[in-house]
């Protein structure tokens, strides 16, 4: 399963690290993703969430 929030859709972007000398190599920034349990359709099942995600379920509930 890819790591991808559920609610927001976040995923890992990609892009150059630069050094002082303007070197480019390819790297990830990793998305702030938590090991949530939701209720989908009657069923507890373990999800990624977002932290934003994680604040708009709180906002819901």
């Amino acid at each position: 399963m890819a790591k991808v929030c559920v609610i927001t859709g976040k995923k890992n972007m990609s892009g150059n690290k630069r050094s002082h000398a303007m070197n480019a190599s390819r790297r990830k920034w990793k998305a702030n993703l938590h090991k949530v349990k939701l209720e989908i359709d009657g069923k507890v099942q373990t999800v990624y969430v977002s932290a934003r995600g994680l604040r708009t379920l709180n906002k819901e509930a």
